[in-house]
């Protein structure tokens, strides 16, 4: 958004600088020769030209140096975008770890389970030994030729075996619990790094995207050396860009993506029923569309693994959906719509994780199912996913529980955090950070298209 408001002023500063050089040009034409016949008129017309010359001076060091703002802004975004390839690198370097620890972990589980099973049964026949030995009697034992030294000396060691594998076996046991402690906490920790790597990836597509900006805004610099009439034509191209841009929106199946103006009335109107603004329901769906380019990419495909195909290319895909959390939900969900479950669109899982993101509100099955009930008494009739009036009335919904009614920075920003990671950690603070930047630009756009 910011680089169509910024092309604008570029543009209209060219315009009027181009306006001010051909006017000065026309006057010199209808007004002047090009030649002096006394020295009062050479003087005259030396310091126009002067003056012309220090003036296209003066805007090419401008704009030489505006340039070389922004290409140092490119380079040192650059930058940044390598850093966090390098950092997401290490962190999925350190998830692959983490995951082969989980899984010694759980192989030193195993083994530990085999030998509690087994000092189970050592103790169990200890335990035989002298439930065996309490039923034979001191006359039993005397006959059978046995003085009472062996006999008691059988007894004691029989009830020390009997200790020491009981303390054996909670020992083990102890060993197993502390190993399921270590499991837990290894996987604790590979879901903060999962999180904190996809923080680094959407930092890193946004430092892309701004990049992209400024190498834009550098043609528009070069572009302000043209004709005025080009520069007006510019200008209202840009500003028919910002009333018919698309709204990219992921998963839109039902209904083709709304034009900018079509998506601000439903966010309007979505905004209204529940007291969200419709600047922050934009830029939520904004976000939300743009977390990796495989949204809506996928079908699930197994009912019991919640492995999938990628729709592309037609390659299989685990993880498509969680299936103890989402492949219930979702069968529920497009039973209802009367869709083939397996033939809907879903996001596809990132490089960690599970994919099974829903429609351009990216609602996982089970969060969705939880604002059925108060969608449905809005609209009169089930919400459905893929439909974009019922996305956007969803997220206004979900975001409303979270503080975005206040309409206040703080409160948008906390709606939108727990939006996206359902905490507001501020090691994802970039999320809400990106969302009210955007929501900043969307406000400029619609005080523009109502006329404010």
């Amino acid at each position: 958004m910011k680089i169509f408001r910024f092309n604008i002023a570029a543009l209209i500063l060219a315009a009027m600088f181009l306006c001010g050089s051909i006017a000065a040009a026309q006057t010199n034409g209808n007004g002047e020769t090009g030649e002096c016949t006394t020295k009062e008129s050479c003087q005259a017309l030396l310091g126009k030209y002067e003056a012309l010359l220090k003036q296209y001076d003066s805007d090419i060091t401008k704009t030489a140096a505006e340039k070389k703002t922004l290409q140092n802004q490119i380079a040192a975004l650059k930058k940044k975008a390598d850093s966090l390839a390098v950092q997401i690198k290490q962190s999925n370097a350190m998830i692959g770890e983490i995951t082969l620890q989980i899984a010694d972990t759980e192989a030193s589980v195993d083994t530990t389970e085999t030998k509690i099973q087994k000092t189970q049964k050592q103790l169990a026949a200890v335990l035989r030994a002298i439930d065996q030995a309490d039923k034979v009697s001191l006359i039993e034992n005397l006959i059978a030729g046995k003085n009472f030294s062996d006999f008691f000396d059988n007894l004691v060691y029989l009830e020390n075996l009997d200790r020491k594998s009981n303390q054996v076996l909670q020992e083990i046991k102890g060993l197993k619990q502390s190993l399921e402690d270590q499991k837990l906490g290894l996987e604790g920790e590979k879901t903060d790094l999962e999180k904190t790597t996809q923080m680094k990836l959407l930092q890193k597509q946004e430092h892309e995207k701004a990049q992209a900006e400024y190498n834009s805004t550098l043609k528009v610099k070069d572009a302000e050396l043209a004709q005025t009439t080009q520069a007006k034509k510019l200008t209202a191209q840009v500003i028919q860009q910002i009333k018919q841009r698309l709204f990219s929106l992921a998963g839109v199946a039902d209904t083709d993506a709304p034009n900018f103006e079509q998506a601000y009335q439903i966010a309007k109107s979505a905004g209204a029923a529940v007291g969200v603004r419709p600047a922050f329901l934009l830029a939520i769906l904004t976000q939300e569309s743009s977390l990796g380019k495989n949204v809506g990419g996928c079908y699930m495909t197994n009912d019991a693994t919640g492995a999938g195909v990628k729709i592309s290319t037609g390659a299989a895909i685990a993880g498509v959906m969680k299936p103890t959390r989402d492949v219930g939900p979702f069968l529920e969900i497009t039973a209802a719509l009367g869709k083939d479950p397996h033939q809907t669109r879903v996001s596809c899982p990132m490089s960690f994780g599970y994919g099974g993101a829903m429609g351009p509100g990216q609602f996982i099955p089970s969060t969705w199912k939880l604002y059925a009930p108060r969608l449905q008494a809005i609209l009169g009739r089930p919400g459905n996913p893929w439909n974009i009036n019922d996305a956007f009335m969803a997220t206004a919904l979900y975001v409303s529980d979270y503080g975005a009614t206040s309409q206040t920075y703080d409160g948008e920003w906390r709606a939108a955090m727990i939006y996206f990671a359902g905490t507001v950690n501020t090691k994802y603070r970039f999320y809400g950070d990106n969302v009210m930047k955007i929501t900043q630009g969307y406000a400029a756009d619609i005080a523009a298209i109502e006329g404010r």
